[in-house]
């Protein structure tokens, strides 16, 4: 049992600011000085996008190199590059443009305000065979869930806590609103036009979900999934275990799509499949890994954490004959000890200040490129 490695990317989102933890907006001025960077209508935070990679083993230097970059030119004004995704000690009041003259950031402030302004990772996957690649886009999306409750990261808006472990899930406007389970390509293309026509879209790019599927000219010339509910997970150990995970579980639809396309094993209509979906999603936003969510197989109950431990078992086989079994062992650790929201609000119950587990974050962060560097230094 064994398919060939797709290609993987990611599309990372930061916020920049002091090590206290205080977001700073200066994506503009990065743009200018840095190339690979781009900015996000807010000035508070940019995005990077790294080469479609195969192998695991180049995928943490691609991860953290833009990032090590970034830091080098932030540290000569004394800034830093900032864990979660939310404004946690930004204010959500205050729209900040990188760019007053463009007529689309005019619009997503106008439209949206700061609910937008979040930082995350978006996770894609290369797929050009277009009946695989919807039956991917509806296994990950009734899946999408557990993927953000391992990846939870923004439990604090403005200085206080907000109740909930992904605020940036809970807040971000989910456009158009409702969103179907996609038959196939062309049921695809005809509801995205639909949508440009009748502008619940503004353009092909503004589908705003939590997977979609992507490619150079949309939605016509489609070459990837693009897992976009995930927050910025900043530990790479723990974003290619996620990584991982989500990969095996598409290669498992495409060794045995009969047993993994919602579709055709599921025993909900795709209308009900989208709405248990959509739950699923706002309840992981909620309470993450303590979340009990219903089984896209038949809608029963279950706890996210079973289920993850359910997706772990069901790629273990395959993961041993790729050798990447190694990959996932950072899920266990995920599920035993917490993602970051959940540590972060352990600590703050204790008594420790947002600043303070920002600042420390902030630190892992760069220790953490430091430790990538140095081995490679090792080993080249």
């Amino acid at each position: 049992m064994s398919t060939a490695p797709l290609l993987k990317g990611f599309e990372v989102e930061l916020f920049t600011g002091r090590s206290s933890g205080e977001n700073v907006g200066v994506s503009s001025e990065v743009i200018r000085d840095l190339p690979g960077f781009v900015t996000e209508p807010d000035r508070r935070n940019l995005e990077y996008i790294t080469a479609p990679l195969a192998a695991y083993d180049q995928l943490e230097d691609a991860l953290l190199t833009p990032r090590r970059e970034l830091r080098t030119w932030l540290s000569a004004r004394d800034l830093t590059l900032l864990p979660g995704s939310t404004l946690s000690l930004g204010n959500p009041e205050c729209f900040e443009r990188s760019n007053p003259n463009n007529p689309y950031h005019q619009l997503i402030e106008d439209t949206y305000g700061t609910s937008v302004v979040t930082a995350s990772v978006h996770i894609n996957l290369g797929l050009e065979d277009l009946e695989l690649l919807f039956a991917a886009v509806r296994l990950v999306r009734c899946e999408a869930a557990l993927l953000l409750a391992l990846s939870a990261s923004s439990p604090f808006l403005a200085g206080k806590t907000t109740g909930r472990h992904s605020q940036r899930w809970h807040q971000f406007p989910l456009t158009p609103q409702e969103v179907p389970l996609f038959l196939d390509h062309q049921h695809y293309i005809n509801w995205v036009e639909e949508q440009l026509t009748s502008s619940a879209m503004h353009n092909e790019r503004h589908l705003w979900t939590s997977v979609r599927p992507n490619g150079p000219d949309r939605p016509y010339n489609l070459n990837r999934l693009e897992l976009r509910i995930c927050d910025l997970v900043t530990d790479p150990a723990e974003l290619i275990a996620i990584t991982a995970l989500l990969e095996l579980r598409v290669q498992l639809l495409m060794l045995h799509p009969e047993q993994f396309d919602p579709l055709r094993s599921s025993k909900l209509s795709a209308g009900e499949l989208q709405r248990l979906a959509d739950s699923n999603d706002q309840k992981a936003a909620s309470d993450s890994l303590n979340a009990t969510l219903n089984h896209w197989s038949d809608g029963a109950l279950i706890s996210c954490r079973d289920w993850i431990r359910e997706l772990i078992q069901s790629v273990e086989a395959l993961a041993e004959s790729q050798k990447v079994e190694e990959r996932l062992s950072p899920l266990e650790g995920l599920l035993e000890n917490g993602n970051q929201a959940m540590r972060w609000l352990e600590s703050y119950a204790k008594g420790q200040t947002i600043s303070a587990l920002l600042a420390a974050g902030t630190l892992a962060m760069e220790n953490e490129e430091v430790a990538a560097l140095n081995k490679s230094a090792a080993l080249g």
